[in-house]
């Protein structure tokens, strides 16, 4: 009898009360909030997003300069005496959004009478092969970057003598629109370099600044 009782008296100051289970519950609740008030998981998914439209970006002006240096020319135009003058340009299906404009060109060359689209050319070229490509990136990627739901690509190139190509996007996380922001340093982008400024206007828009490579 003694034992039993031994034994119950320790089952019940060995189990929790209902009160100490609502307090262990609600000490884990804060932590849980606090955790993920410090890790922000919207700005980590916004961050991967940007990492990804950087890769994007990179791998997109990687594929125009291995054609110009193959070609002689970019593939906008179709030789070496052509403008090669690009507006700001955002890559949209087989269309250019010209930013500045607001209008809707198809981003082609700038042949005379039947043009060929800049995507093609540097992927595996047109379904019915009079546009030729050169393979520098797999049509998958093309594909990829003109989807609808994908944050676009934008690019630029002033057409001087020793001007750069620039691949721009629009930062999704905190972190990088910050760094758009510092490096552009007000709307007349006086922290771009110099073949960049004049996209100012449509890159260093305040509060929604672009990031653009190289």
């Amino acid at each position: 009898m003694k034992k039993t009782n031994f034994l119950s008296k320790i089952k019940s100051q060995a189990a929790f009360t209902m009160i100490e289970l609502l307090i262990v519950i609600a000490i884990l609740g804060i932590l849980a909030v606090a955790v993920l008030a410090a890790i922000n998981p919207i700005e980590q998914i916004n961050r991967g997003r940007d990492t990804g439209s950087r890769s994007d970006s990179e791998q997109l002006l990687s594929a125009i300069d291995r054609f110009y240096a193959y070609k002689g020319y970019y593939p906008w135009t179709t030789n070496p005496n052509n403008d090669s003058t690009l507006a700001f340009r955002g890559v949209s299906g087989d269309a250019a959004i010209v930013v500045a404009s607001g209008s809707i060109d198809a981003w082609e060359d700038d042949a005379v009478g039947t043009p060929c689209y800049v995507l093609d050319k540097i992927a595996d070229g047109n379904a019915d092969g009079s546009c030729p490509g050169t393979n520098e990136v797999k049509r998958s990627f093309t594909d990829k970057i003109t989807k609808s739901d994908y944050n676009h690509l934008y690019t630029y190139f002033s057409g001087n003598a020793g001007s750069s190509l620039y691949v721009c996007f629009k930062p999704q996380s905190g972190a990088m629109q910050e760094e758009a922001a510092k490096r552009c340093v007000d709307e007349s982008g006086s922290g771009l370099p110099e073949d960049l400024q004049p996209a100012a206007a449509s890159v260093c828009i305040d509060g929604s600044e672009y990031v653009c490579l190289p």
